[in-house]
């Protein structure tokens, strides 16, 4: 079988050593070529000419971002009337080996933190040819693959892909740093969203949202941070919408965020889990982000799952 490898060299956890084991490990079991990104949208491009060149699996050696691309890459823009029809085509699968600071989506399908250890599962998953199909999810013409988000968690999205583009990485303690300082230079502004789901009363004076595909949400270094933990790849949408800003409120509910086994459980909390479809409208624009990369201001997003859509090299059973 031939497979493309997909490395993005400037990621946080990437070495020039664990890429020349990764490339010598794999060329163990498939005919491998290997190709370093150069610019954003980059993945996206070798993986659609991959996937025209007939290779029989795509494998991304980076974060959240470069898997992102890749997917979209190989999937294609979503389009509201095909869109089934078009996830479903065949399309190789993915695997990945984490090389970002947070790798939410590697995590989420059971793969090992480590990029060492994650080549030797990825080694032991070809050898035993194990994969998994999963659901993926798509808004404002794009794919994504664990979460996506209106509000606050954009704009710290925003504020860290500007700190990389000053040449400095990425870390849990920068995400963290951004959270407390948006969220109190923000948290006296009026709740401008108004989130819709398919047989659920419309509701107002929503502050921010976060819409996942998968649980975790996010990690914090090792600990899980569950939003919606019921959503997994083979369900449907989960929602978690907050109508207060106020301090005590955010912090109980981050503290029960972080408290491992806890849902979060407040009456200024909206969560609703399982869900085909999520509208999101704002009175004035407002960031979008997914899988962690900024998008940009919108004022109407709707966020659709698509069962089945991708094939991936991970545990059966993560």
């Amino acid at each position: 079988m031939r497979a493309l490898l997909i490395v993005n060299p400037n990621a946080t956890s990437t070495t020039p050593a664990g890429r020349d084991l990764l490339a010598h490990a794999v060329s163990s079991r498939v005919r491998l070529t290997v190709a370093h990104t150069t610019h954003r949208g980059h993945a996206a491009e070798l993986a659609q000419r991959a996937h025209s060149d007939g290779m029989g699996l795509i494998i991304v050696h980076g974060g959240d971002g470069t898997v992102n691309e890749a997917v979209n890459g190989l999937l294609g823009t979503p389009a509201p009337q095909s869109i089934r029809a078009g996830a479903a085509r065949s399309v190789p699968p993915i695997a990945v080996v984490p090389g970002g600071s947070a790798n939410v989506f590697a995590r989420s399908l059971g793969i090992a933190h480590d990029p060492v250890d994650a080549t030797n599962q990825l080694i032991d998953l070809l050898t035993r040819r194990e994969r998994r199909r999963i659901g993926l999810a798509h808004c404002d013409g794009r794919w994504f693959t664990f979460n996506a988000g209106v509000g606050w968690d954009a704009q710290v999205c925003e504020a860290v892909d500007a700190h990389r583009k000053n040449g400095r990485p990425a870390t849990p303690a920068q995400y963290v740093r951004a959270a407390v300082r948006i969220f109190f230079r923000s948290k006296n502004a009026d709740p401008t969203l108004t989130v819709e789901v398919p047989g659920h009363e419309p509701v107002e004076g929503v502050h921010y949202a976060f819409v996942s595909n998968s649980s975790p949400w996010t990690y914090l270094n090792t600990r899980e941070i569950h939003t919606n933990p019921d959503i997994t790849y083979d369900t449907g949408l989960g929602v978690f919408a907050m109508k207060s800003t106020a301090l005590l409120t955010t912090l109980r509910v981050a503290r029960q965020l972080l408290t491992p086994g806890t849902r979060a459980n407040s009456k200024q909390l909206v969560r609703i889990d399982d869900v085909p479809s999520v509208r999101i409208t704002a009175s004035e624009p407002i960031g979008l982000q997914m899988d962690g990369d900024y998008i940009g201001l919108r004022e109407t997003v709707e966020f659709v799952s698509v069962p089945d859509a991708l094939d991936v090299v991970a545990p059966s059973q993560p």
